[in-house]
């Protein structure tokens, strides 16, 4: 029970924060105004860093792949099985809440007397497609890239430097491991800054409902309920049928029987980082071929968060609602389902996700800095259940891999079954 509430403790920190936020919110109406500045203070510090953290993060992830064997063709099957699986997550994620409205019945115009809504100006320029895609993915000057206004076209250069970094060979490897020990450190930072998160965040809540009133916590309520109701489809329903997928029935049954472990870790963690070990030994007890399970783990721990993809349109919908954005267009549904893939691939293995798919999110649509905390709100409910898809997910996108680098009688070749 100690470990128990050691590896909660942030998490419940943080919880307890927001609560008596918002308890003094409701007491305390609009005059909780003055505690504000320490709020701004917390986002100041989170968007200081989001450049830096990306490129390490991103360059750092693809740079470090270079020794892997049979390279290729393993990371072709990993990336063709991240991406299906966490656009499978947002395309249910999107279903799901636009059917199950959070904000239904919430009177939401308060919030534009509290922040300023996003520029129309910005988004309305007179661009052909083409055009708009190479303002949205390129910059015209590499300065432009130190912005968290230019979150897309970073997260390219990142990828272009990573895969340039891996081809180099030996000579790349200094530079590596340099971008490793960047991630490192910056995720430390980011651990260091998170300690003020409680105060930042509670006195930010406070302001937002002194300001929107008690009702907006309905909407918290309904989000919470269809993330555990979307989990457990996910969990049991997906991760059942891509098992089937790669192994059979046979597959469900070792899938199922090595599954426990890693997804009470998740649970007790709050970590994907944390679970690995865990994760690395449960996939190659389902079979997996080492250099696929030790190549996948690792790699889908820090870049395929099926969890988080959930909670990233959660998030993104969430302030569309509250803004009055539209969501009809098939242009603004690829725009959020698309954007909330990147949410996963780039949230940190850590309690929380430290905030960065948060910044990503009001970076590419333009929303104000303040309405982090909204959304972070929404992490910390979630943390859990999104951990638990995050981490659990990986190991049977291993057995998927396995069975497209192996062959559908994979599990039949393996000797390390235990059947």
């Amino acid at each position: 029970m100690a470990k128990l509430l050691k590896n909660y403790r942030s998490t419940v920190i943080l919880l307890f924060a927001i609560i008596i936020g918002g308890i003094a919110g409701i007491i305390f109406g609009q005059d909780t105004a003055v505690v504000k500045p320490f709020g701004d203070l917390f986002l100041n510090l989170m968007f200081m860093m989001i450049v830096p953290l990306v490129f390490f993060s991103v360059a750092s992830a693809i740079a470090n792949i270079g020794e892997m064997k049979r390279l290729g063709k393993i990371m072709g099957a990993i990336l063709l099985v991240f991406f299906a699986t966490a656009m499978i997550s947002a395309i249910i994620g999107f279903i799901g809440i636009r059917v199950y409205d959070p904000l239904k019945g919430v009177d939401t115009s308060a919030i534009m007397n509290m922040m300023k809504t996003p520029d129309a100006s910005q988004s309305t320029e007179d661009l052909s497609i083409l055009d708009q895609l190479v303002k949205t993915f390129t910059v015209s000057d590499f300065s432009l890239l130190f912005s968290k206004s230019n979150m897309l076209q970073l997260i390219v250069f990142s990828i272009l430097f990573g895969l340039a970094t891996a081809m180099v060979g030996e000579k790349g490897k200094p530079l590596a491991t340099l971008l490793s020990s960047g991630t490192a450190i910056m995720m430390n930072v980011v651990k260091i800054v998170m300690y003020y998160a409680p105060i930042g965040l509670g006195c930010y809540f406070a302001t937002i409902i002194g300001e929107l009133g008690p009702q907006i916590l309905s909407g918290y309520a309904r989000v919470f309920v269809l993330y555990i109701g979307i989990t457990i489809l996910y969990f049991f329903g997906f991760f059942t049928l891509y098992a089937f997928i790669a192994g059979g029935k046979n597959g469900i049954r070792i899938f199922w029987k090595n599954a426990v472990t890693p997804s009470v870790t998740a649970i007790a963690t709050c970590s994907s980082a944390a679970c690995i070990p865990v994760n690395l030994a449960a996939v190659k007890d389902m079979g997996v071929p080492n250099d696929i399970a030790e190549t996948i783990v690792p790699l889908g721990a820090n870049t395929h968060k099926d969890g988080s993809v959930f909670g990233g349109v959660f998030k993104i919908v969430f302030l569309f609602l509250l803004f009055g954005k539209d969501m009809t267009s098939m242009s603004s549904i690829l725009s959020i389902i698309g954007v909330a893939f990147l949410v996963g691939a780039v949230m940190g293995a850590i309690p929380s996700g430290g905030m960065i798919g948060e910044m990503l999110i009001l970076s590419v649509f333009g929303f104000p800095p303040e309405v982090l905390p909204v959304i972070a709100v929404i992490s910390t409910i979630i943390d859990a259940p999104a951990t638990l898809l995050n981490s659990t997910g990986n190991t049977v996108c291993g057995m998927l891999v396995a069975r497209l680098i192996e062959g559908k009688d994979w599990l039949k070749k393996s000797v390390t079954v235990k059947v």
